[in-house]
């Protein structure tokens, strides 16, 4: 498993394209699980996260599944957890749910690299 994360708008995805040429990419906000479970990449994987939450379905096993169904997946997500806390119930809930989920599978992953300005940086490579 590999993760690009970084703030919103700071080319993430042009990133991941980039890198990864050939890759079919799917985007977080369009799929269903079967699809995340089989994806060899997924752009704007907070946004599945987002879809999930919205429907009522708890992502507490999310990562575990992930790890054991599709550990070779790369994931591009927003990091939503930096500057004022929402206001909005949800919208923090979101922000928390992202923040764990990120956080297990980049322990699981082999590489992890924040992307700021275009600019990839490797923070970790296993």
């Amino acid at each position: 498993m590999e993760m690009i994360i970084g703030g919103a708008f700071q080319g993430k995805s042009a990133y991941a394209e980039n890198k990864y040429p050939g890759t079919c990419w799917v985007q977080g906000s369009d799929i269903e699980e079967d699809t995340l479970l089989s994806a060899r990449g997924v752009l704007g994987f907070h946004e599945y996260i987002r879809r999930e939450l919205k429907a009522g379905h708890d992502v507490k096993h999310l990562a575990k599944k992930l790890m054991g169904q599709n550990p070779d997946v790369i994931l591009v997500s927003d990091e939503v957890g930096c500057g004022v806390v929402p206001v909005d119930a949800f919208d923090r809930a979101y922000r928390e749910a992202v923040g764990r989920v990120c956080t297990e599978l980049a322990a699981f992953s082999k590489k992890v690299t924040r992307v700021t300005c275009g600019i990839g940086m490797v923070i970790k490579d296993a």
